[in-house]
């Protein structure tokens, strides 16, 4: 459901050219200007998204609904020492079997990592670039004394892995809740409004879960995914290269394109995927999983280097085939420009006279997103600030689909007649009084 808006002091920004001074927009006509924005964006002849994990994260009630980002789950997994924890009805609960225990947290305080508010707790990726560091150290060292200094690195690294493999599989969307799947449902719901003679639409994703892939099954959308196959179905990236279309005359070679297909690629690989010893290309796609991924690429130093091999090195060749072209958008949401392995190809991208950057991010953002701001470039939009009243930020997900993605016919049509009814609500209250 749409957060409620109303005329308060809420302004998000519409940035072009670097200049926020003159890009705040209110909640009352703010959205109607960016939903015809995107909406002619959304007509250039090569159209992709790129998602991060902010895209599935919803936080309703305070509580989490999806998967948590990177920062919340590295203070979630730093605080769990190896001992029984009381919860909001003081019951002992067992620690989780990825905790660390006491050895683990000396052991990383005398290496000067301090799990202590500190940016290893505050973000597992650099928890993680230490450990594979120390675990390429001890590994090549000939003293014995480090033999052990190894196995308790391996052991803080698998515990990291286990960890992250739970908060994708297990919480609230897997007990039922169905907020973050229905919000996935409703991006490609609009996703598909897009002119069927132009190019079908690419979505990229660094996210491991399955919220784009069971959202499109509930719909009934075709998509391409890597995978060929019925009952194991391998990765083949000539999937890539096909498309889907529905004969229009049986006498004649007459064929058209079907409504409502996408290609999906996930960049970072996925829960559902596993290696295989057999074929060119030895992965599986297998749903459930019994046991930890080999194919996801977990937050490390060496993620740019996993990239380089199967199938990541094929999955990196599609994003950056699809968005170095002449007349390409490129529409991110939830991703922080964190992964340095993404930002050069769009950089690259940026060298196209007719490349469009379209971020929704908070425009107050240090790192990345301020450099490209400042650039000052017209092709590069920044989208982000104040939520409608009591609502998302701008640049959450959930207010992108609600507010900012165009609208069906159907959702126009709803929007006119609570328009005319909260009308005549007024004018009825007005004659009362």
């Amino acid at each position: 459901m749409a957060d409620e808006v109303d005329n308060s002091d809420a302004r998000f920004h519409f940035i072009k050219s670097g200049d926020q001074a003159n890009s705040a927009l209110d909640w009352e006509r703010g959205p109607d200007h960016v939903r015809k924005a995107i909406g002619e964006a959304l007509n250039a002849r090569n159209v992709a998204f790129l998602l991060g994990a902010g895209c599935s994260s919803l936080v309703v009630d305070k509580q989490e609904r999806g998967i948590s980002t990177m920062a919340p789950l590295a203070k979630e997994f730093c605080k769990h020492p190896d001992e029984p924890q009381i919860d909001d009805d003081f019951n002992l609960v067992p620690a989780p079997a990825w905790a660390l225990d006491k050895a683990d947290v000396e052991f990383l305080g005398k290496l000067g990592a301090s799990l202590n508010d500190t940016e290893y707790s505050r973000n597992l990726e650099r928890l993680m670039e230490l450990l594979y560091s120390l675990r390429f150290v001890y590994k090549r060292s000939t003293k014995a004394a480090h033999e052990a200094s190894a196995k308790r690195v391996e052991s803080i690294i698998q515990k990291v892995k286990s960890f992250l493999w739970e908060r994708c599989t297990k919480g609230a969307f897997a007990d039922g809740d169905t907020s973050v799947l229905d919000l996935y449902e409703a991006f490609y719901r609009k996703l598909v409004l897009r002119d069927r003679s132009l190019p079908r639409p690419w979505v990229f994703t660094t996210n491991y879960d399955l919220f784009n892939e069971r959202a499109m099954d509930r719909l009934g959308l075709p998509y391409a995914n890597g995978f060929s196959g019925v009952i194991e179905r391998r990765f083949n990236p000539a999937t890539f290269r096909y498309a889907l279309a529905e004969q229009l005359d049986l006498t004649s070679r007459k064929w058209s394109a079907v409504d409502g297909f996408v290609y999906l690629c996930k960049l970072h690989g996925s829960i559902s995927w596993t290696e295989d010893d057999h074929g060119l290309f030895p992965i599986r796609e297998l749903w459930p999983q019994d046991a930890l991924s080999k194919v996801m690429i977990y937050p490390t130093p060496a993620k740019q280097n996993s990239s380089l091999g199967s199938p990541y090195a094929d999955l990196f060749r599609e994003f950056q085939s699809r968005v170095v072209r002449e007349q390409s958008v490129l529409i991110t949401a939830g991703y922080a420009f964190g992964d340095e392995h993404l930002n050069h190809i769009i950089y690259q991208a940026l060298t196209i006279p007719t490349f469009r950057l379209v971020i929704f991010a908070d425009p107050d953002s240090t790192g990345e997103i301020a450099k490209l701001r400042a650039l000052n470039d017209p092709r590069i939009w920044i989208i982000g600030g104040d939520g409608p009243a009591g609502g998302s930020p701008a640049h959450y997900f959930r207010t992108i689909v609600d507010h900012f993605m165009p609208q069906r016919q159907t959702e126009r049509i709803d929007d006119a007649v609570r328009l005319v009814i909260e009308s005549m609500g007024s004018r009825k209250e007005a004659d009362d009084e």
